[in-house]
């Protein structure tokens, strides 16, 4: 764990990351297939096994090992199981009918938790543990995404005033605000490829608990987009 680091900034992010575990959770939970519905507490297991792993690989300082090394350990060991584990859903016929059946008002209620995600980046950038860059007072627009999304699913899934094109537009938004945040995060780690924040680098995610960042809630966020993504263009008629 970061020593100089107040622990209420440890404790904000643990709650940001129960509550993603609990989204994903309660959309499984809420499938409108009974073979899935059934599955929801194996998944969550599941999942909770994902995050006692990654916190025992962090605690361990496997990923402070060799910090120069390419790609860095967290995305071998943390980041590309997770991005393999979306990308085996999508691909498989299986994964396709699971990704299909899960309620869009869950999942986009998830990224909510993209504001005190940004809220705790801002506080690790004063402690001096990421880049100013990674946060909304540098090239980090991703709050915006969390702030908006309460009206998406309050306005477009629940009173249905928005048409779909509108929320399909959206997640598109979003997904870029993520993918841009991911990549400043990505070129701000210690690596061979670093090229920002070389005076303050981004090492917060080598840490325990923020090490889930890029290796639970990111995936989640994303994997949420992409679901809501293919729902929506699917049905979009």
């Amino acid at each position: 764990m970061i020593n100089h680091l107040p622990f209420y900034i440890s404790f904000i992010f643990v709650l940001a990351t129960v509550f993603t575990l609990f989204m994903l959770h309660k959309s499984i939970r809420k499938s409108n297939l009974e073979t899935i519905r059934n599955k929801s507490n194996t998944i969550l297991f599941g999942l909770i096994i994902w995050l006692i792993i990654q916190a025992i690989l962090t605690l361990s300082n496997v990923y402070k090992s060799e910090p120069n090394s390419f790609p860095p350990k967290i995305i071998l060991f943390g980041v590309l199981p997770a991005i393999i584990t979306i990308v085996a859903l999508f691909v498989s016929k299986n994964g396709r009918q699971f990704i299909d059946s899960l309620v869009l008002t869950e999942i986009t209620f998830l990224h909510i938790v993209r504001i005190p995600v940004e809220v705790v980046l801002f506080w690790l950038f004063v402690y001096k543990a990421i880049p100013q860059l990674m946060t909304f007072e540098g090239r980090n627009f991703d709050i915006l995404a969390g702030i908006s999304a309460p009206f998406i699913v309050y306005f477009g899934l629940y009173k249905q005033k928005l048409n779909k094109q509108i929320i399909l537009f959206w997640n598109f938004i979003c997904l870029a605000l993520l993918i841009n945040i991911v990549a400043i995060a990505i070129l701000s780690t210690p690596s061979t490829i670093q090229k920002f924040g070389l005076e303050q680098p981004n090492v917060a995610i080598l840490y325990f608990p923020f090490s889930w960042l890029p290796t639970f809630i990111v995936p989640a966020v994303l994997f949420s987009h992409l679901v809501a993504i293919r729902q929506l263009i699917k049905n979009k008629h």
